[in-house]
């Protein structure tokens, strides 16, 4: 093969809940990203048990889940459950900001974004679909008929221009009340909610989108049990138990599409950074793979295989952790595993046995060993092009499913100037090393790649600082971290570069 495949799906990906706003109109129930702050911004100021200084100022930049606890309202730091209360209710806290209330309001806005997607020559547009859209609180037999009437309109929109839709089920949301009144999917109770939401929108929209994902990086959970899950709690057996039952619940959703609708493809998605061992010692390497299978591996092992996997039983059986397994839970994961693997890819890791004196860097979600031989972002993510083509081929290697690669891109601030132009070679280089490595990954490494999405092709709330300055898109939407501005869109710099890529299948990366 001498280049991308000529069905390659070109394209970029968002969520509902980082762009769609109108949180509250036409029947949508409150959701569990609803309640999340943004990072700075908060009226809150959180302190993390334990915490080197140093790191403060980065932790300070982290978004709050606002809750009430025995009539005092609180705030916890997103993606840090040891900042959780042992109880209390996550809630909206009247004079604290919530970005994604109105976000870049696409709700309103769909048909001028996606012309623009589609000016940019897009084969698919990977999104997703707020749960709460369809049924507010989860409970509900009747599904909100207004909610999809709106991704009716999106699809035809998506339709009219040729782009193929790409739909997350479940992309960092879930209905509040779920999490208020069971912790969200530590309860088997989800599993049949979820899967009455999930083929209701099947059902409708099977002719309008062929490809699916179930759950959004599926294994961040370790990161933010609430921001994945509606846990709100620092307890690993009810993490655990989540994380099991939504995989029942991709399994359950995956073999009723199978079944119903043939031409269907559904796919799982994962966060993908794999660890190099730090130094060639043996520890470093035994650590480099203990940490990759219970971080990431788990994953994608019982959803692509279809079975938990033998080191994590004996994870759980080390920590004690005992789930609730039900006697058709092996049929179930058996029959529903997936037809591709979608993955975000930012950065690789480093994998350290004995990390004493070892530095970090603070990469949002997590701290990663610093990689001396990377470049960091202006957030403090290591960048890293090669790493994505060896993520490829370890994937590849380990399933023999196709790839899509659905996230990738580079957060940085951007600035718009007096003439409505925003200048962004650090984005064309950072997205150009990476599609280069891709095409290694197909034409000499023999990895089948479905797609690329670059995640934020158009500005959205950040999902761990809920920061709109945190930009990744190729179109700037004028509006600053309080939510002021014109809302107004423009074309930057990489717009017209992604746009040549496009149309040229690869081959033309402007150098």
């Amino acid at each position: 093969m001498k280049g991308f495949p000529d069905d390659f799906l070109w394209g970029g990906a968002t969520a509902a809940n980082q762009i769609e706003g109108a949180y509250n109109e036409d029947g949508k129930g409150l959701s569990t990203a609803d309640v999340q702050t943004c990072g700075g911004i908060s009226g809150f100021k959180v302190e993390i048990p334990g915490l080197d200084p140093k790191y403060k100022s980065a932790y300070d930049k982290l978004r709050l889940v606002t809750y009430k606890d025995n009539g005092h309202f609180g705030a916890s730091i997103l993606v840090k459950m040891n900042t959780y209360p042992k109880l209390g209710s996550p809630t909206i806290i009247d004079n604290e900001y919530y970005p994604n209330h109105h976000a870049i309001d696409f709700y309103h806005n769909y048909k001028e974004d996606i012309r623009l997607f589609a000016e940019l020559g897009f084969k698919s547009y990977r999104m997703s679909i707020a749960w709460t859209r369809i049924f507010p609180t989860g409970m509900e037999e009747v599904p909100n008929e207004k909610g999809l009437e709106f991704y009716d309109n999106v699809f035809d929109e998506c339709s009219r221009y040729g782009i193929e839709p790409v739909v997350t089920l479940s992309h960092y949301d879930m209905p509040l009340e779920l999490s208020k009144k069971w912790n969200g999917w530590a309860d088997r109770r989800t599993i049949e909610l979820f899967h009455k939401y999930a083929k209701t929108v099947i059902d409708r929209y099977h002719e309008k989108v062929k490809y699916w994902l179930t759950f959004n990086e599926i294994n961040a959970i370790i990161h933010s049990g609430f921001m994945t899950a509606g846990v709100f709690a620092n307890d690993e057996q009810l993490l655990e138990q989540a994380s099991y039952h939504q995989m029942l619940g991709s399994a359950l959703v995956t073999k009723y599409a199978h079944d119903s609708y043939p031409t269907l493809q559904i796919g799982c998605m994962i966060s993908y950074s794999p660890p190099y061992p730090y130094s060639s010692k043996p520890e470093d390497n035994l650590e480099a793979i203990r940490t990759f299978n219970l971080r990431t591996n788990y994953f994608g092992d019982t959803m692509v295989r279809g079975y938990i996997p033998e080191y994590k039983k004996a994870d759980f059986e080390r920590r004690g952790i005992d789930l609730d397994f039900q006697e058709n839970d092996v049929r179930t994961l058996e029959e529903g595993v997936v037809d591709y693997i979608a993955i975000s890819y930012y950065q690789t890791s480093v994998a350290i046995a004995n990390p004493e004196n070892e530095k970090f860097t603070q990469a949002n979600l997590t701290q990663h060993y610093f990689n001396p031989h990377l470049k960091k972002s202006e957030w403090g993510w290591q960048i890293d092009p090669i790493g994505l083509r060896y993520a490829l081929n370890l994937l590849y290697d380990r399933y023999h499913k196709p790839i899509f690669i659905v996230e990738n891109g580079l957060g940085a601030f951007d600035t718009l100037n007096d003439n409505g132009t925003v200048n962004d070679p650090y984005r064309i280089d950072y997205l150009r090393e990476h599609i280069k490595e891709i095409k290694k990954a197909i034409t000499v490494d023999g990895v089948k790649v479905m797609g690329y999405t670059p995640w934020g092709c158009i500005d959205l709330i950040s999902c761990s600082t809920g920061q709109i300055s945190k930009r990744y898109g190729f179109i700037y939407v004028d509006y600053d971290d309080l939510g002021n501005g014109s809302g107004k869109r423009y074309k930057k710099e990489s717009f017209y570069w992604y746009k040549k890529v496009i149309s040229s299948n690869g081959e033309n990366l402007g150098e």
